[in-house]
């Protein structure tokens, strides 16, 4: 019998975001409480669209670009080293205190020094990667793992240190998000219309949940619930104890991004152009935000403020208590990348391929 009890990444402090949505429960939820107005403090140019979100830590920026290269940027906009990874990043990367894992529209898995972006070690799947990495923190002698989805139809089990391969469990079609962790419980969804939980120790798995169409996202998980949404517009709280749905909503449009949840409130965008947040408990609607473009990026949450990305090329900051704009700034192109919260600075990438930095 498993011990379902959180199995937390060591904390990394306020100024990190190591991963896709900030921990390994894939919240959307950051430390820091930032504090608008923000202005643009730099740009930096890439050479193709930048729909990988960013994650930073000690010092660091790190985010992938469709022209293939990772870069490495400092605080500061300045470049510290880019790295060829021969075909187009469209995941967000994964910084894991000791490598920074990336993964490519070719199924290539790298690992680099985070000091050098000197290559570690390479893994390759059977298709592309489209979700970003976790890692499960091991505990005494247990080394820590990446885990990573394919449209191999795989996630992949890795050995952080040496890539090598621990276990891989297959699901029934292409695997988009990023797997969510609850103990050593993964959970992640795909195009194969089931939410899958996997045994990280082993890989088999424990249950299989029918949400009978597309995931093309990542769930979110909250004390002993999941939070996510499907292709057809349904959103959907999974209580994970009881593996049992609580509530599901229709009617939503195809959810791409992934939610955000803190405290009773839990957020996510839609391709309908709207933002809504839910009572995280019940999941009744507590307010909506209309954008003018498709939200397939997703929102984050600090402090008592939630900021969110558009396609119609704005960054918006709204209050998390009544959905109100507090602040907002039109970058222009296109914007897929999720921003990413790095101490007090917001990141994001656009389709224009440069990176932005706002902040004081």
């Amino acid at each position: 019998m498993l011990r379902l009890g959180a199995l937390m990444a060591q904390p990394m402090g306020g100024d990190c975001w190591p991963g896709y949505r900030g921990d390994p429960q894939l919240t959307g939820c950051a430390r820091s409480s930032l504090v608008p107005p923000f202005k643009l403090l730099w740009t930096y140019k890439t050479g193709d669209a930048v729909k990988s979100s960013a994650v930073g830590c000690q010092g660091k920026i790190f985010i992938g670009s469709y022209d293939g290269y990772l870069y490495a940027l400092g605080m500061d906009g300045k470049l510290k080293w880019k790295f060829n990874a021969g075909n187009s990043i469209e995941a967000p990367p994964l910084y894991t205190g000791h490598v920074v894992v990336t993964g490519t529209l070719e199924g290539k898995v790298f690992a680099l020094d985070p000091e050098t972006g000197r290559k570690l070690w390479e893994f390759s799947t059977d298709g592309q990667i489209s979700g970003s990495p976790n890692i499960m923190t091991g505990r005494g002698k247990d080394s820590s793992r990446v885990l990573v989805g394919s449209y191999d139809y795989n996630l992949h089990c890795l050995d952080e240190m040496s890539g090598r391969q621990l276990w891989h469990y297959e699901s029934g079609n292409y695997i988009n998000g990023t797997p969510a962790l609850f103990g050593k419980i993964a959970i992640f969804g795909g195009c194969d219309g089931f939410l899958h939980l996997v045994n990280t120790t082993n890989g088999q798995l424990i249950e299989k949940i029918n949400i009978e169409t597309y995931m093309a996202s990542s769930p979110a998980i909250g004390r002993d619930k999941a939070w996510f949404g499907n292709y057809d517009g349904e959103f959907f709280c999974l209580d994970l104890r009881k593996k049992k749905i609580l509530w599901k909503t229709g009617g939503g449009g195809p959810f791409l991004s992934s939610p955000a949840i803190s405290g009773n409130k839990v957020i996510i965008g839609s391709q309908n152009k709207n933002l809504t947040c839910f009572d995280a408990g019940s999941g009744t609607e507590l307010w909506k935000y209309k954008a003018l473009g498709k939200i397939d990026a997703s929102p984050v949450i600090s402090g008592s403020l939630v900021i969110f990305a558009s396609a119609d090329g704005w960054l918006r900051v709204l209050e998390l208590a009544t959905g109100k704009e507090v602040w907002s700034y039109e970058i222009g192109p296109a914007i897929y990348s999720t921003p990413a919260v790095i101490g007090n600075h917001i990141v994001v990438g656009a389709d224009d391929g440069n990176i932005y930095m706002f902040g004081k």
